[in-house]
């Protein structure tokens, strides 16, 4: 007889599910490239769309033949560089050591954040002795958005900081000073046909119960005290309830990272890739955007992060690839 084989409902992978502390991502990890640019960069998801294109994977079974591909569309307006941050390492981790910010920051920055009194004049030199006495491991870049360039109802800047590559400490900090008080666009940071990750909130789903949040097979209809729950929540002993139990709870609005989406395309022209009437729930695109295959986490408007892929496939195109079509049909439905 074959062997029963029951697998559990719903994966722990991500337990406990509960909401992300804020729409800005927590990055973990970066990867530091050799070159004098950032490692990441932050826009904002418009919506999806489909190309057509030539399929340059040489293993595929439709190699050099046009191929229909879903993509996700990302406004990414030009960041803004105000600060400077100086890391060590210790026991317990990186520790800040020292931080400068610019003199100048953008419009409606304070709606964010007050800048401080003491400005790059009274910090630069105290942080370039910090460099010079080998303290420092990391040097990181505080950025900002500027979502009132987009059609976002928004004015509030979102913050987040990225490295910055190099081949030393010094050669990263000689970078980071030039860059500061600067803005920086997304064709400085990726190359089109390159592997990311994308890492963002994805959409709430509010309040469920296990039957949707972890998928239990709904129980037969003479099931006493109901239908949609679990038919039992454990054993007598441990006099307890595990935390491996489907229960319900917060579903969605979770951090997630998605590994090896290839970049097709980063333009300057919004009217390349908006459809007719605009993204559902977004408007048209007015500045640079990244064209990516595949879903991205999280709605429309929500804050996306990029960053240099962590693990990058082998065997896999790094050209730009020859887009023949893109879709602007109208995504209203009509």
């Amino acid at each position: 007889m074959p062997k029963e084989h029951k697998p559990r409902r719903g994966s722990l992978a991500y337990s406990p599910r509960v909401r992300a502390a804020s729409q800005v991502p927590h990055v973990r990890s970066w990867v530091l490239c050799p070159e004098p640019k950032l490692c990441g960069i932050a826009g904002y998801k418009a919506g999806m769309t489909h190309v057509m294109m030539i399929d340059d994977r040489k293993t595929s079974l439709t190699a050099g033949q046009t191929i229909t591909v879903p993509v996700t569309v990302i406004e990414i307006p030009p960041i803004f560089v105000f600060g400077i941050r100086l890391y060590e390492c210790t026991s317990r981790g990186l520790r800040v050591v020292g931080e400068v910010w610019t003199k100048d920051v953008p419009k409606n920055f304070e709606r964010r954040l007050k800048p401080p009194k003491k400005m790059e004049e009274q910090r630069l030199d105290q942080m370039e002795e910090l460099v010079k006495s080998g303290r420092v491991c990391e040097v990181r870049l505080l950025c900002c958005t500027q979502p009132w360039l987009t059609n976002l109802p928004k004015k509030s800047p979102d913050i987040f900081e990225v490295p910055i590559g190099g081949s030393g400490i010094k050669e990263r900090w000689e970078n980071a000073r030039k860059m500061l008080g600067k803005e920086v666009k997304v064709s400085e940071v990726f190359d089109a046909g390159e592997y990311i990750d994308v890492i963002a909130v994805t959409k709430g789903k509010g309040f469920q119960g296990p039957v949707k949040r972890w998928g239990v097979k709904i129980l037969p209809r003479k099931t006493e005290g109901g239908r949609r729950q679990v038919g039992t929540l454990g054993p007598w002993h441990p006099a307890k309830i595990m935390w491996t139990v489907p229960q319900a709870g917060q579903m969605g609005y979770h951090q997630r990272t998605e590994y090896n989406k290839r970049i097709l395309k980063i333009g300057s022209d919004g009217g390349e890739v908006t459809p007719s009437g605009g993204f559902l729930r977004y408007g048209p695109v007015k500045t640079d955007y990244v064209m990516v295959a595949g879903s991205v986490p999280g709605p429309a408007k929500r804050l996306v992060i990029l960053r240099k892929a962590v693990r990058p496939p082998r065997g896999r195109p790094m050209s730009p690839p020859t887009i023949t079509y893109v879709s602007l049909a109208s995504k209203q439905g009509k």
